[in-house]
C-alpha cells in the first residue's frame, strides 16, 4: 500500500488556501472568517500528517518518492515539484503542522485587539505552506524555493508591526543575515550540480559515494575535496537559516515580532529547516569528516556562548531566544558527531517545550499589559496558575530533568559527543556539559523572576481620582505600573499551553527507544559504520525508565542541581546578591551584555561600511560622472558652442560679405586639390 499523491497535495496546500482567502477577502470575511478558514486549512493538514506518518510505521507504507510536475528542463537538466515523503518527512510534518495548528488558536487571544488581524493569519498559513514544501520536497530547487519562502515569510512576521523602527530594522537584520547564509546555500546546490550533474536527491545521494577523490581547483597549486566543498557550502545556509555562530545575531531581535511567530518560527519550526537539511543530506556529510568537523566545532560553540548572553538578559522574550539558540547548537553538535536521529528527535522534543515557553511567556506578556522586563515582574505564580504551571514543565523539559522529553534528547547528544572520536569533540564535550549548567542558571533565574518572589509592579486603578495613573505624558505604561491587576490568559491561550505541556513531559519517554536505537528512520538517515556512535551508545540503553534513573547519577543532572540551588538563594533568599554578583564581575557581564561587541562589529563594518561604500560610489558615479560629466557636462559644452558661435553673429554687413568671400575661397581651394590630384588607371 503506497501513500496517496492527493493526500500529500492536500497537505502542503491546505495552509496556502487558508492564507489566499485569509489575505486575499478578510475584509469580507471578517476576523472569525479569517481565523477559522486558516485553522482548518492548517487543521486538515495536521489530521493528515499524523495519518500519514500511521501509514509509514504501523500501516505499511511505503516510503513516497515522485514528481508530481515538470517546472522546466534544459537538456539533462530539469526542475520538478516533487515530494519525497519517508519517516524523517512525516515527523517533520507531524511537528509543523501540530505546533503551527496550536499557534493559529493561541493567535485569536494573542492579537484578539491587533488591527492586523486578518494579515498576520494569512502569513503564518503561507510560512505553513512555505514550510511544508521544504520538508516535503525531493529536489534542491524545491528545496531552496521553500527555504527562501520561510525566509521571505519571516522577513514579513518579524516587521509586522512595521510602524516599529525597532521591527523594521530587526526584519531588514534577519533578511540580510540570512542572505549571506543562503549564498553559500545555493553554491553548494551548484557545486551538487557540477559535480553529480542532477538536483533529485535520490540520484544524488546514490552518487554521493562516488565524490570520493574527486576535487575541486581553487588556485593552480591549491585542490580542494568535492564532498567537503559541497557540505561545508550547504552548511553555511543552515548556519544562517538556524543561527549558528557567526550568523546568530539575527534571531534575538526577531523577538520585536509577536510572540505567536516566536513560537511558531523562531523556535519550532524555521530556525530547525537547517537541522533537517543536513540530516537529510546525511549521504553526502557522511563523505567528508573535515565538514563534519566544521558544523561540530560550530555547534559546540553556539551551544555554550549564545547561551552565556542569556543569564544576563532581563526581556522574558530573550531570554528564550538565547536558549534557542544555545538548543540549536545542541542539535548541530548531533549533526557533527555523525547522531542524525538523534538531532532530529531532539528537534522534535525542543520543539514542543520552547514552543511552550514561548507561548507562556506571551501568556504573561498579555497579563502585564506587554510590559517584557522580568525585573518588573515577580509573583505571577499567584495570579496565572495555569502559565505557571506549564512554564514549570517546559523549563524542567529544558534543563533536562530525567524523565522529561527534553532529558531523552539532550543526554544522549551528551553521551554521543563523548564517545566521538571526531576531531573537536573533545572542545564540543566540554561546550554541551558547560552549556547544561549555563541552560540551569538563565531557565531557573527566568522563572523565579517572573512567578516567585516578591511583585514588584504596582496596580493602579483605571481612573484613579486624585493619584498617579499609571501612564507617562505620552500615554505608555511607566515600567513596573499595571492599570488592572494581572489575570490568567483565556482559554484559546491557556489551551495551547496544555496541549504543549504533554509532549513536553511525555514524548520523550515514548520514543527514545525506537527513535535513536530501533533504526525507527530507516533508509532516510545514512550513517557509515565507522562514524556511528548511535550504535555504540545503544550497547548501553536498557529502557526509557532505566536511562532517566540512571540520569539521576550523571554529571549534568548534578550541574542543573547546582544552578537550581544557586538560583534558588538568590533570587527567592538573597536578591541582593544578584547585584553584587553583577558588580564584582562588572567586566564579564559587560562582555556578555554587549553580546561578545559581534553585533556592533558587524553594524560597524558592514552596515557603516557599505553605507561608506555607497557614500563613495554616489560621489564618484552619480556627482562626478552622472551629474558633473554628463548631465552638467553636456550644458555645459552646449553653452561654449553657443557661446562661441553667438560671437560670429555681430549684425554687421561687411562681416557676412568677408565670411562669404572667404568661403568661396575656400571651397575652390578644395575644389582644385581634388581635381589636380593624380589620375588612375
Amino acid at each position: 500500500m503506497g501513500l496517496s499523491t492527493s493526500i500529500l497535495l492536500t497537505i502542503a496546500l491546505a495552509p496556502l488556501v487558508g492564507c489566499v482567502l485569509a489575505g486575499f477577502l478578510g475584509r469580507f470575511l471578517g476576523r472569525a472568517g479569517s481565523h477559522s478558514v486558516t485553522i482548518l486549512g492548517v487543521a486538515v493538514s495536521c489530521v493528515l500528517s499524523f495519518y500519514v506518518l500511521y501509514q509509514l510505521t504501523m500501516g505499511g507504507a511505503a516510503e513516497y518518492n515522485q514528481n508530481i510536475y515538470t517546472w522546466f528542463q534544459i537538456g539533462p537538466f530539469n526542475a520538478s515539484v516533487g515530494f519525497m515523503v519517508d519517516r524523517l518527512t512525516a515527523l517533520m510534518l507531524v511537528v509543523v503542522s501540530f505546533v503551527s495548528l496550536l499557534v493559529h488558536v493561541y493567535t485569536i487571544g494573542y492579537m484578539a485587539d491587533d488591527d492586523g488581524y486578518t494579515r498576520f493569519f494569512s502569513y503564518i498559513s503561507l510560512f505553513t505552506f512555505s514550510m511544508f514544501m521544504l520538508v516535503m520536497s525531493n529536489n534542491f530547487m524545491q528545496l531552496f524555493f521553500g527555504w527562501e519562502a520561510v525566509g521571505l515569510v519571516s522577513y514579513l512576521l518579524i516587521g509586522f508591526w512595521y510602524k516599529r523602527p525597532t521591527a523594521i530594522f530587526a526584519n531588514l537584520k534577519a533578511f540580510l543575515v540570512n542572505r549571506v547564509g543562503d549564498f553559500g546555500f545555493l553554491l553548494g546546490i551548484a557545486a551538487v550540480l557540477y559535480f553529480v550533474g542532477t538536483l533529485d536527491y535520490a540520484t544524488a545521494f546514490a552518487a554521493a559515494p562516488g565524490l570520493v577523490g574527486k576535487t575541486l581547483q581553487i588556485t593552480a597549486n591549491t585542490q580542494w575535496d568535492a564532498a567537503t566543498v559541497i557540505c561545508i557550502c550547504l552548511f553555511v545556509g543552515a548556519m544562517g537559516k538556524s543561527a549558528q555562530v557567526p550568523l546568530h545575531v539575527w534571531l534575538p531581535d526577531s523577538m520585536e515580532g509577536p510572540t505567536p511567530i516566536s513560537a511558531l518560527i523562531h523556535a519550532a519550526t524555521m530556525v530547525t529547516a537547517g537541522i533537517f537539511m543536513v540530516a537529510r543530506m546525511s549521504p553526502l556529510f557522511e563523505m567528508s569528516s573535515t565538514a563534519l568537523s566544521f558544523v561540530l566545532v560550530i555547534g559546540a560553540t553556539t551551544a555554550l556562548f549564545t547561551g552565556l548572553i542569556g543569564i544576563v538578559q532581563n526581556d522574558i522574550k530573550r531570554v528564550i531566544a538565547y536558549s534557542t539558540l544555545s538548543q540549536l547548537g545542541y542539535m548541530t553538535v548531533a549533526l557533527g558527531v555523525s547522531m542524525y536521529s538523534g538531532a532530529v528527535f531532539h528537534l522534535m522534543t525542543h520543539a514542543f517545550f520552547k514552543a511552550l515557553l514561548f507561548l507562556g511567556a506571551g501568556s504573561v506578556i498579555i497579563a502585564m499589559h506587554h510590559e517584557q522586563d522580568m525585573r518588573y515582574m515577580g509573583g505571577l505564580r499567584k495570579y496565572m496558575p495555569i502559565t505557571w504551571i506549564t512554564m514549570w514543565i517546559g523549563s524542567l523539559a529544558l534543563v533536562a530533568v530525567p524523565f522529561t522529553s527534553g532529558f531523552y534528547s539532550k543526554d544522549a547528544i551528551i553521551e554521543a559527543v563523548g564517545l566521538s572520536h571526531r576531531w573537536g569533540a573533545h572542545y564540543a564535550y566540554f561546550c554541551v556539559m558547560a552549556g547544561v549548567l549555563v541552560t540551569g542558571l538563565y531557565t531557573f533565574r527566568q522563572m523565579y523572576l517572573t512567578f516567585h518572589g516578591k511583585e514588584r509592579f504596582t496596580v493602579v486603578e483605571p481612573h484613579g481620582h486624585g493619584h498617579h495613573d499609571g501612564h507617562d505624558d505620552h500615554g505608555h505604561h511607566e515600567p513596573g505600573v499595571l492599570v488592572h491587576a494581572p489575570k490568567e490568559s483565556p482559554w484559546v491561550v491557556t489551551l495551547p499551553l496544555v496541549l504543549l505541556a504533554i509532549p513536553s513531559l511525555l514524548v520523550g519517554f515514548f520514543t527514545v527507544g525506537p527513535t535513536l536505537f530501533g533504526r525507527w528512520f530507516g533508509g532516510a538517515i545514512h550513517v557509515e559504520e565507522a562514524n556511528d556512535v548511535l550504535a555504540e551508545l545503544g550497547h548501553e540503553f536498557h529502557g526509557a525508565a532505566v536511562m532517566a534513573l540512571h540520569g539521576f547519577t550523571q554529571l549534568p543532572f548534578l550541574l542543573v542541581l547546582v544552578a537550581f540551588a544557586t538560583t534558588t538563594y538568590i533570587y527567592l533568599f538573597n536578591p541582593a546578591l544578584a547585584g553584587r554578583i553583577k558588580s564584582a564581575l562588572k567586566p564579564l557581564w559587560t562582555v556578555l551584555d554587549r553580546k561578545y561587541w559581534v553585533d556592533d562589529v558587524y553594524f560597524a563594518l558592514f552596515a557603516r561600511g557599505g553605507v561608506l561604500l555607497g557614500r563613495g560610489f554616489w560621489k564618484a558615479s552619480e556627482t562626478a560622472v552622472i551629474d558633473g560629466a554628463m548631465v552638467n557636462g553636456s550644458v555645459n559644452l552646449v553653452h561654449r558652442v553657443a557661446a562661441t558661435m553667438r560671437r560670429l553673429q555681430s549684425g554687421y554687413l561687411y562681416h557676412y560679405a568677408f565670411a562669404m568671400i572667404l568661403g568661396l575661397i575656400l571651397l575652390l581651394g578644395g575644389y582644385w586639390l581634388i581635381g589636380s590630384g593624380p589620375v588612375g588607371p
